[in-house]
């Protein structure tokens, strides 16, 4: 039997005991940023549960704070979303809904559930209390219904400046769950917004906003991170006062990843310092960095799919996320073969000027598939790993007197090693075998296997070889007299060249390829026909094995 979540567990019973006909679920960005990884664990939850169950997902932007959020941001979500693979049934915001909030919020007053205060931020936020102490009342408490009202409808009227005057819940400053110390409804923000343009100079607060627009929209199952645990009973007690449909959320673990920042901000913050190229740079996790990088949606859905959904916070090693990517890309990646460190190799009984095409798989696990042609030539790049002048016993690639298969292709021997004046290996003289083509001439085995690339016909690459952002492992440790930048990793970006078989730049498939015995690279959006660049996805092997 299928082991379900404990929200699929939630949903099963809701729908098998008749509470509701369908589920309805939503994904509620702020237009601030880009979305990162533990966004996509997010879409993926929201639209997968209603896919599974028969339900819609609305896409709904919490866009009540016109300072930070931009139509750059709202485009931005909507083709992340899109690439994942998933469809919304509205599009909608939660400026859709702010005159009905207005409106809720004077009831409020009505019922002697709200008042202005004219405190100061600092002041008010004084006045909470702490955990083990109760909060002190705004002098202006008890204004009466008439006043309050008076003033709620000068601060929408634009009378006051920001900061001047807020409308608060008036609940209890005492209650030992602080949320419900008379939080804030509105402030003051004399701030142009990207829908309602100049309407507005008063904006609703996010606990006072989210679970009266889940309301409008009949949300069945409001699905949020973990830290959000503490707000779910302000959520109730707002659509148990304002007597609406009582949409319900529920909480589950945000996801943390090694070596990774999921904070908004503090992303915000290398972009805007430099100190990545942008929120696409491919060492960024959000959404549009690791597209860039050559992640695909299915690793993403695969990934997010073994990490499961818990109530249990967890850090993830970003070695899944890899392993995940390299499963998918192991399936349809093409490959190609790239030398990136070479050294020359001269077959001097090669006939002079002779070019001999081999017909070579694209992807071996389509061994009828497509084929790509690579020239062979007299004169070829290796890499240089793959020699090894004093090479032990077991190093079964190219070696003095030794003999190594070159991919595809024949078997050669190196007979003669060149240096410069610095004693660095510069060519390697060297013999083939032609009774060992892999199509009609004879089999010998030898125990290695090499790539290359042809001089006469590769093509220059810029490789950008990205690693990890950070070296610090658990960025939420970061000491507290140190700063998280502190923490970048230097090597995160290595460019190098690399030189290529032709038919690389041919391949129009869409995906990250594979570079043979390499790693998994795809183009790049700065490449020009006259400068390919090949961003580094990910490496081809690692010893990490999920459970």
């Amino acid at each position: 039997m299928e082991k379900l979540n404990f929200l699929e567990e939630i949903i099963e019973s809701d729908l098998a005991e008749g509470k509701y006909e369908s589920i309805m679920t939503r994904f509620p960005p702020e237009p601030n940023g880009y979305l990162h990884l533990g966004h996509a664990k997010s879409i993926c939850l929201n639209f997968g549960l209603a896919q599974k169950y028969g339900g819609k997902t609305n896409l709904r932007y919490d866009d009540t704070n016109p300072v930070k959020e931009d139509v750059e941001y709202v485009d931005s979500i909507k083709e992340d979303i899109k690439w994942l693979g998933f469809h919304w049934d509205k599009e909608l915001y939660a400026s859709d809904y702010f005159d009905q909030l207005y409106e809720w919020a004077e009831l409020l007053i009505t019922k002697g559930l709200a008042y202005v205060d004219d405190q100061t931020q600092e002041e008010i936020s004084k006045g909470r209390g702490t955990i083990d102490k109760p909060g002190v009342e705004s002098p202006y408490r008890n204004r009466s219904v008439e006043e309050n009202l008076k003033l709620f409808r000068e601060m929408k009227a634009g009378k006051y400046a920001d900061g001047e005057k807020v409308l608060r819940a008036k609940i209890d400053m005492a209650h030992p769950n602080m949320m419900f110390r008379d939080p804030l409804l509105y402030r003051i923000k004399h701030a142009s917004h990207h829908r309602t343009g100049d309407k507005w100079c008063i904006y609703p607060m996010y606990d006072y906003t989210h679970g009266q627009c889940d309301s409008i929209e009949h949300i069945t199952h409001s699905i949020c991170t973990l830290e959000f645990d503490v707000h779910r009973p302000l959520y109730d007690w707002f659509i148990k006062t304002l007597d609406i449909f009582p949409s319900h959320q529920y909480e589950f673990a945000r996801l943390n990843l090694t070596y990774t920042l999921m904070s908004k901000r503090k992303l915000l913050e290398l972009v805007q310092k430099g100190l990545v190229s942008g929120w696409d740079d491919p060492r960024m996790p959000t959404l549009c960095g690791v597209r860039r990088r050559g992640y695909t949606a299915e690793a993403l859905k695969m990934f997010c799919e073994k990490i499961g959904v818990s109530k249990r916070d967890q850090l993830i090693d970003l070695q899944l996320l890899e392993w995940c990517v390299r499963q998918d890309l192991n399936a349809r990646s093409n490959r190609y073969m790239v030398v990136q460190d070479p050294i020359k190799v001269t077959i001097t009984n090669w006939e002079p000027g002779k070019v001999e095409y081999f017909d070579c798989p694209l992807n071996p696990a389509e061994p009828e598939g497509k084929t790509r042609k690579v020239p062979f030539s007299g004169e070829i790049l290796i890499d240089r790993a793959d020699f090894m002048e004093d090479a032990p016993k077991k190093f079964f690639r190219l070696k003095p007197d030794g003999e190594v298969r070159l991919k595809y292709t024949y078997i050669i021997k190196c007979n003669e090693v060149i240096k410069d004046e610095n004693g660095r290996v510069v060519e390697l003289k060297c013999t083939y075998d032609p009774t060992t083509h892999p199509q009609t001439g004879e089999w010998r085995s030898v125990k290695g296997t090499i790539h290359w690339v042809s001089t006469a016909h590769m093509k220059t690459l810029e490789l950008r070889n990205y690693d990890r952002l950070f070296t610090l492992a658990d960025m939420s440790q970061v000491p507290e007299d140190r700063d998280y930048k502190d923490f970048l990793n230097p090597d995160s970006l290595i460019v190098t060249e690399g030189y290529a078989e032709p038919a690389l730049l041919e391949d129009n498939s869409g995906i990250a390829v594979q570079f043979e015995r390499t790693g998994y690279y795809v183009m790049d959006k700065d490449s020009t026909p006259e400068k390919p660049v090949f961003n580094k996805t990910t490496a081809l092997k690692d010893s990490y094995k999920p459970e």
